[in-house]
């Protein structure tokens, strides 16, 4: 009886010993969950299942490191692509000189958060040079280090200088009039123009308009000029006969035929005069809508920058990326919002998708172009820390050997050399594994919790106003 039960007790151990050998050689067979996701999931139960074993609540060698590539919205960053872009697509560093001639323009697009973004650019800048901004004042001045021009073409530094809510054939066409009528260049160079927007889940931002209409916004201001001039109202029809919108009901706003708010994205960053600007007969519905998306993308990638409301701190950290400015406080990810607070029948939501299909299918074309943009600039920061590592220790080696052969190798090099060598050392290994958390490449607030209070948003948001 004693032989079996030592034989059985030999035989738990030697299982117990494969499966923990089991569980360490997928961390380095599978160091990517998405590579290995079934197996990565095994692992995590027998992790959870070894904590809830544990006398003091696990932490031991199987404890997962936080991984720094969760989204906002709780995905996983490593996504597969859908899309194949050129490296030139995915770095977007550009060499923006504030001091020069260059000027950084906003294309807003209604209720993507565009007042809050273009808050952050005038009042949230580390600036040699900060913005002025007075209260009660509407508009900031943002003049570059020792000049009286601005380096910034915004709602809130040279208001709706070329119509409310310009889009991108006009902004194209008018900016570079306005700014020159306002300040000629000084040299005969041309003057460099970086066009940014923010864009934002169809449906919510169809839901968020709606609202803003429903508490009385019309936007009738904007000029909508194409090709030297406004639609006519034949061209352009209004959904209601008297002052405004206010009132209506979601139904009312999906039923009209005429409604800008219907893929607004999709129609703002195209090139209008591909398809006659605003006079439908030219071509059919599907072909002009087709011509109008392809644009939308052909334009997207050529700016410099765009953010998506959904993932406030990847547009953060790709702003300071591609122009080398640092924000002052990080942005602020609210999960809940009015237009996500609306209560929307299923059939609802999916006639609302249906009239945005061109803006659904330009946002996820948005989505994986940020995401991999995010994923490249991640990497590119991490291989320039290993690079000056490598830097730093073959410098400290140089001067290693300098000494050791003044001293004729007769003693040891410091230990604190000989320590910074191991620590660099030991730093590029875990580099290589991407699985490693980066902590230290991105500021403190990076590790935050991605849900902030309706209290610390509103001190940033108006855009549900």
């Amino acid at each position: 009886m004693d032989d079996k039960s030592s034989s059985h007790h030999r035989l738990l151990v030697v299982l117990l010993m494969a499966l923990i050998f089991g569980v360490i050689m997928i961390q380095y067979v599978c160091p990517s969950r998405t590579e290995c996701q079934m197996l990565h999931q095994l692992g995590s139960w027998l992790h959870m299942a070894g904590t809830a074993d544990s006398p003091n609540g696990g932490g031991g060698d199987f404890q997962e490191k936080r991984d720094p590539y969760i989204a906002e919205d709780g995905a996983m960053v490593r996504f597969i692509p859908r899309f194949n872009f050129t490296k030139a697509d995915l770095n977007r560093a550009v060499d923006f000189n504030i001091k020069g001639d260059d000027v950084i323009v906003f294309l807003h697009i209604q209720k993507t958060g565009g007042t809050t973004f273009g808050r952050h650019l005038v009042r949230n800048i580390q600036l040699e040079r900060p913005c002025e901004c007075h209260a009660g004042q509407k508009k900031c001045t943002c003049f570059r280090p020792g000049k009286k021009e601005t380096w910034l073409f915004s709602r809130f530094s040279t208001g709706w200088s070329c119509g409310l809510h310009a889009d991108w054939t006009e902004l194209t066409r008018c900016v570079p009039s306005r700014m020159d009528s306002r300040e000629v260049p000084k040299t005969m160079q041309s003057r460099n123009y970086y066009y940014i927007t923010i864009l934002r889940d169809p449906v919510s931002r169809y839901l968020s308009e709606w609202r803003h209409v429903q508490r009385g916004a019309t936007w009738k201001a904007s000029l909508h000029v194409c090709d030297g001039r406004s639609p006519t109202s034949s061209e352009l029809p209004s959904c209601y006969p008297g002052d405004d919108w206010s009132g209506c009901s979601l139904q009312e706003f999906t039923d009209c035929p005429y409604n800008l708010a219907n893929n607004r994205q999709t129609r703002m960053l195209a090139d209008l005069s591909l398809v006659g600007c605003y006079n439908v007969s030219a071509m059919s519905e599907d072909e002009r809508w087709a011509v109008l998306l392809e644009s939308a993308k052909r334009n997207l990638r050529g700016m410099a920058f765009y953010g998506l409301t959904e993932y406030q701190r990847k547009t953060q950290y790709l702003f300071e990326r591609t122009f080398h400015l640092a924000f002052i406080a990080p942005f602020t990810q609210l999960n809940g919002t009015r237009a996500s607070g609306v209560d929307v029948p299923a059939e609802t939501q999916r006639r609302i998708r249906q009239l945005n299909r061109w803006d659904v299918e330009l946002y996820e074309y948005a989505r994986d172009l940020f995401l991999q943009r995010f994923q490249f600039a991640r990497q590119q920061e991490r291989r320039q820390a290993r690079e000056r590592r490598q830097q730093e220790r073959r410098r400290l080696r140089g001067r290693l050997a300098t000494k050791q052969g003044r001293q004729q190798k007769t003693t040891r090099a410091p230990p604190a050399i000989e320590n910074h060598l191991q620590v660099t050392q030991s730093q590029e290994r875990a580099e290589d594994d991407e699985s490693v958390d980066s902590d230290g490449l991105l500021p403190d607030w990076w590790e935050m919790d991605e849900s902030g209070t309706l209290e610390d948003y509103m001190d940033n948001v108006e855009q549900w106003k």
